[in-house]
């Protein structure tokens, strides 16, 4: 499957536009949120420059601990220090994940399936 994508998001030289917070249960009974920012055009770009871009070492790891990826556009510190979502665990590895957002914000829920199927696809794509 072809991207649509002249230069792969990782491989870009410019700002990023949007943040990713990365959901993972550790086991602990509550899930850790890690915020950072990713370059792209749309929600599925910036998933695939976390999946794939700098410090993801030629591919991010989807760790059997992964509940899922937030993709907001637009870069906001609040968020990155205090995401605005609520994770409760329904039952072994089913959650339900709420994401407060203002009106007009862009925010998009990616399951870890979603991300390890897109990160297949792109290793598929672009081997390293």
């Amino acid at each position: 499957m072809t991207f649509g994508w002249e230069t792969p998001p990782w491989l870009r030289a410019e700002d990023c536009t949007y943040m990713a917070v990365t959901i993972n249960d550790p086991g602990s009974g509550q899930c850790d949120l890690s915020a950072t920012s990713v370059r792209g055009d749309n929600a599925t770009d910036a998933l695939a420059d976390l999946l794939m871009g700098p410090g993801a070492a030629g591919g991010f790891i989807v760790h059997p601990t992964l509940v899922g990826v937030v993709i907001r556009a637009g870069i906001d510190i609040r968020w990155m220090a205090q995401p605005p979502i609520a994770v409760e665990r329904k039952s072994p590895g089913n959650w339900d994940v709420t994401v407060g957002k203002d009106e007009g914000e862009e925010v998009t829920l990616f399951s870890a399936d979603d991300a390890r199927q897109l990160l297949t696809r792109l290793r598929t794509e672009y081997p390293q």
